[in-house]
């Protein structure tokens, strides 16, 4: 019996996908659910699973191929059609292959056995990398073959050669001398007195197409608040050594971020929405699906922390690590990972802005931008009297789509986040006492 492969429906706005590699060829044995081929879509970069058991009788659609969701993209024989293709493979192709048609283990004198199929001209050819670690390398001039790889079963990740552009990195694995702090550097390189012309690859090319058409489709306007975080910041303070310690990553502000959207939304669900096709209608969720934008050097993507509603603080923040922990490893997100968002958070402030105005993440009607947190000056009412004071201040920019949100619906939205911030009543949810 024959079952076809096909590109499946992944998203709202996804209505096609590009083949990136095969991580089988043809004639393999497959299981149910394996992961056999590289796809990317306009949201993510993901491993299409097996949908059967049995041979992967005929590839149709090769790397590099775009077709729509729904093509048939190969077909697996199950059965004893399978068994049968197995027993008569021509004589040739069993004496260049185990009859099993697994690889043999890698040796030490032989590691590059491990993935032959991630080798690309521009590398070392033992270097276990995908064409975007490699490029990154061929641009600051790092040479695989001395580079130790962090990844799981050796392979080289983006952090391992921007640790040896820095100087490092140490072969085989040995632990690196103290560095000072590195300055941010772009990938990027441009010879002296020239130009270099930068094709956009294939996920810059579905930022811009989305952004663009984003901005076309919808009214957008930004409203911005300046917010006191200082309680937040010492419910932070009190709370961070024992929720390391018991969580295995640290607390930051966005947790905090996040249940404000949640609970701001309660008073203003017409925020938690998408606008249809048709322009004319907005749909109302009753769920809150919280996008986080997460920037990485291939390109941001936006994964979802789904019903994010029914989570208390600490929920959101394992949440929030779970998603962009995934978000940062090649293969971590999965499709539903990056589906269903119903609003979303940008924090640009984690790399040093004040202020910015987001694009909407289409259909949703808003989007939520926090600025960097700094010390500065603030007056202060004090037994009702005014006062200076050093506190912790941050913007707040909310990106909104005015075809179905006022200003003023918008301005009032953005002061009950506000609010719930400054008020800060999260004692309870850290386990703190509120009076200490």
């Amino acid at each position: 019996m024959s079952t076809p492969v096909t590109l499946p429906k992944m998203g709202e706005s996804v209505v096609e996908g590009t083949i990136i590699r095969w991580l089988k060829k043809e004639g393999d044995r497959v299981t149910e659910d394996e992961p056999i081929v590289e796809i990317s879509t306009d949201k993510i970069d993901t491993e299409l699973p097996s949908p059967a058991s049995g041979v992967l009788a005929k590839i149709l659609v090769g790397p590099d191929e775009t077709v729509e969701v729904g093509a048939e993209l190969a077909v697996i024989e199950e059965g004893e059609a399978a068994e049968g293709e197995t027993k008569e493979a021509p004589a040739a192709e069993k004496e260049q292959e185990p009859a099993a048609r697994e690889p043999a283990p890698p040796t030490e004198q032989e590691p590059a056995a491990r993935a032959p199929s991630v080798q690309e001209s521009g590398g070392a050819p033992g270097a276990v990398a995908s064409p975007l670690v490699r490029k990154l390398a061929r641009e600051r001039s790092v040479d695989l073959s001395s580079v130790h790889g962090s990844g799981k079963g050796g392979r080289i990740t983006k952090d391992d050669v921007v640790t040896a552009s820095a100087g490092t990195a140490r072969p085989g694995g040995t632990p690196p001398a103290p560095a000072r702090r590195q300055e941010p550097v772009s990938s990027y390189t441009v010879p002296m007195g020239e130009h270099e012309d930068v094709a956009f690859d294939r996920i810059r090319q579905a930022i811009a197409k989305h952004m663009t058409m984003s901005l076309q489709t919808a009214a957008q306007l930004t409203n911005v608040v300046e917010v006191d975080v200082t309680r937040v910041a010492g419910l932070r303070a009190r709370a961070k050594e024992d929720f390391s310690r018991r969580e295995g990553f640290s607390l930051t502000f966005m947790p905090f971020i996040a249940a404000a959207v949640v609970q701001a939304l309660r008073a203003f669900p017409e925020f938690n929405a998408h606008i249809l096709e048709d322009g004319k209608t907005a749909r109302l969720f009753r769920e809150v699906n919280l996008g986080v934008a997460v920037g990485r050097e291939e390109g941001l993507i936006v994964p979802v922390v789904h019903a994010a509603d029914g989570m208390n603080l600490i929920g959101v923040a394992r949440a929030i690590h779970d998603v962009g922990t995934r978000a940062r490893t090649k293969g971590g997100l999965k499709p539903d990972d990056v589906v269903g968002g119903t609003i979303s958070i940008s924090n640009y402030g984690s790399m040093g802005g004040l202020m910015d105005t987001p694009i909407v993440s289409q259909p949703q009607v808003c989007i939520l931008g926090t600025g960097a947190i700094t010390k500065r000056p603030a007056v202060i009412s004090v037994d009702g009297a005014d006062a200076i004071a050093i506190r912790q201040m941050m913007f707040l920019s909310l990106t909104y789509d005015h075809r179905w949100i006022d200003g003023h619906k918008a301005a009032l939205f953005n002061s009950r986040i506000k609010q719930i911030l400054e008020e800060a009543d999260f004692a309870h949810e850290l386990g703190l006492d509120p009076d200490a």
